[in-house]
């Protein structure tokens, strides 16, 4: 069978500096038609950096939540740029290290049901420390955790962004 749902209209409902809302009119497989709820977003990268058997996490308040995360460097897309670069900036920026390569871990679709976001996870490779420069919006701090530690605050629920999970379950 055929799963596919086919767009008939899209019906943009706000256009934001982040993200798009939609809500859209789709043929369904048994050619009913039904409405889905859309939010288009550029997409991002996030950076696994490790050294001296420490990870660097990121730690910021995130205003949905009403609290502070703990969450890999990590940024959205500029307009047509390369989801690497976009990691190796956000890194500099972030954590104040560069990366002199990154290598592809993964995508990450991190909520399928209402958003086309992507988040591409990168691992830093040939670090060099440099300087922390934050967006003037932009306040976090960075710090290297020890990689045992990061189990222990993975199992006691102190790490619960998304693609951060993701990225250490992968290597922890």
């Amino acid at each position: 069978m055929d799963f596919e749902e086919k767009t008939i209209n899209k019906n943009y409902i706000f256009k934001g500096k982040i993200l798009n809302l939609r809500r859209d009119d789709v043929l369904l497989p048994n050619g009913k038609t039904a409405i889905r709820e859309m939010v288009e977003h550029s997409g991002g990268s996030a950076i696994l950096c490790e050294r001296d058997n420490k990870i660097l996490l990121v730690k910021q308040f995130r205003y949905p939540y009403n609290q502070e995360l703990y969450e890999l460097p990590a940024g959205k897309l500029n307009p047509g740029e390369d989801p690497a670069v976009t990691a190796i900036r956000e890194l500099e920026e972030e954590g104040g290290v560069r990366a002199e390569r990154v290598v592809k871990m993964f995508d990450v679709y991190p909520t399928p049901a209402y958003t086309d976001e992507i988040i591409r996870i990168y691992r830093a490779e040939g670090i060099t420390d440099t300087a922390i420069h934050l967006d003037e919006d932009e306040f976090l701090a960075g710090e290297w955790i020890e990689k045992d530690k990061l189990k222990s605050m993975i199992n006691n629920g102190e790490i619960k962004d998304a693609k951060t999970l993701i990225a250490l379950l992968a290597v922890l």
